[in-house]
């Protein structure tokens, strides 16, 4: 009884097991069966999803171009339709042909309150942003001219942003003259101003470079003027005067300082031979005040230098006949000799004289150079040596100061040719010439009128 009782547990336990292992399978077929379903479902929605896309693009394609397009509220903008500094009277279609043409650079946005200034470096715009600088101090450096405009930009207020308005500079020294780079065109134009500044005792020459080409809608002239400069370009008007007859060893400063015992000048320019660098002998100039015009005119006007008279009057625009051209053709050709008391020529005779064995050469050394033994015969070799080239030279004496004694002919030089024909042909070369970074003035001596031979 016990082991039949046992296999019927047994049979018993064994149909449990099969219901459950049935029930189980049931389930995971239904799990199956409905994941199955519902991927389906899913696949189908996805069709119909993409299907509907397409369907919606189609009608975007087949709608007519005339259909009215959905309004939008317009961004407010901060940058455009804002005219750049300097381009506000041309109009947009203008700016944009100077644009598309390459004649207008593009622009950076500065912090709030300044400029823009164009962009550093362009090639488009280089040639406007470049001045030429000449009759530049010998043995200046590049750094030197850069921190003296920069400086002078900053002072006369003519910098438009914060930094340095010059980026470079470019020095020649064999011809003398620089080239300086600014950041903007209108900074360039501004720089003009300083034509005929001085610096390190020399007026320097602002002028454009050759091959500058002006941009359409900008102006060429700075809009203010730097006081005290005097300009070396005297623009033609109604005020310019011109001045004839004048010495051909008088320099610049000489001529202005004639000029300017009737009032402060405003431009100057005394006309020189572009191959020798001297004097042609007439200027040309523009006073600050023109009420002063007229009076600087009638007090010049035949003021007698030596045998010869002044002829100054109102400069005649394209004038081919009467007494300025007549003075403009034979300017140069006047080389009779003449006396005028200008500052620092007073005892200066006419520059030439009557021709004498002895040939007195000025404006070339000064005492603190005669003190040095060493830097004397130097100078005493060099110029024998540049005299004997006219021929022999007899004697050559340079007067050194003695302290307590007051030495005639002190800063003069004495030269004794052979013959008045040798020191004539020295006196035509050396007028002029630069020694030590001076300009020679010569004259002819004649021992026998003092009592006293200063050489």
């Amino acid at each position: 009884d016990k082991d039949k009782d046992k296999d019927k547990d047994k049979e018993r336990e064994a149909r449990r097991e099969g219901d459950r292992s049935s029930r189980r399978h049931r389930s995971r077929s239904k799990e199956r069966s409905s994941r199955r379903e519902r991927d389906r479902e899913g696949r189908g929605e996805g069709r119909e999803e993409r299907r509907k896309r397409e369907e919606s693009r189609d009608r975007n394609r087949s709608r007519s171009p005339n259909r009215s397009k959905i309004s939008r509220r317009k961004k407010e903008s901060n940058y455009w339709d804002v005219p750049p500094p300097g381009f506000e009277h041309i109009s947009p279609a203008q700016y944009k042909a100077m644009q598309a043409a390459g004649q207008i650079p593009t622009t950076l946005f500065a912090a709030p309150g300044t400029a823009p200034v164009p962009i550093v470096g362009s090639t488009i715009t280089r040639q406007a942003r470049r001045l030429y600088v000449g009759n530049i101090p010998f043995g200046c450096s590049e750094e030197e001219m850069m921190d003296f405009f920069n400086a002078q930009m900053h002072a006369c207020a003519f910098s438009q942003a914060p930094g340095s308005p010059v980026l470079a500079c470019q020095i020649n020294l064999d011809k003398n003259f620089a080239f300086l780079e600014f950041r903007s065109i209108d900074e360039t134009t501004q720089a003009m101003a300083f034509d005929g500044i001085n610096f390190k005792g020399q007026s320097l020459k602002i002028r454009r470079p050759h091959d500058y080409q002006p941009m359409p809608g900008m102006s060429e002239q700075p809009q203010a003027t730097v006081p005290g400069v005097i300009s070396t370009v005297v623009n033609d008007s109604a005020f310019k005067i011109f001045i004839g007859g004048l010495p051909n060893y008088l320099n610049e400063d000489q001529v202005k300082e004639l000029l300017m015992s009737f009032g402060q000048l405003r431009a100057f320019n005394l006309v020189k031979d572009s191959a020798t660098g001297l004097s042609k002998g007439y200027a040309f100039c523009e006073y600050a005040d023109t009420q002063i015009t007229d009076q600087a005119i009638a007090g010049l006007n035949g003021m007698q230098l030596g045998d010869k008279k002044l002829i100054v009057q109102r400069a005649s625009v394209g004038a081919k006949s009467g007494p300025l051209a007549a003075a403009l053709s034979g300017a140069a050709a006047i080389s009779a000799p003449v006396q005028i008391q200008v500052p620092g020529l007073q005892n200066v005779s006419g520059g030439i004289g009557n021709p004498t064995d002895v040939l007195c050469l000025m404006n070339m050394v000064v005492a603190e150079e005669l003190n040095d033994d060493e830097e004397y015969e130097d100078i005493l070799e060099d110029i024998r040596e540049e005299c004997a080239k006219y021929g022999a030279v007899k004697s050559l004496e340079i007067p050194r100061p003695i302290e307590d004694v007051e030495v005639p002919g002190l800063g003069k030089v004495f030269i004794e040719f052979n013959n008045p024909i040798d020191c004539q042909k020295a006196q035509q070369s050396l007028t002029g010439r630069k020694f030590a970074n001076r300009v020679v003035v010569t004259s002819f001596f004649d021992p026998d009128k003092y009592h006293r031979r200063e050489f």
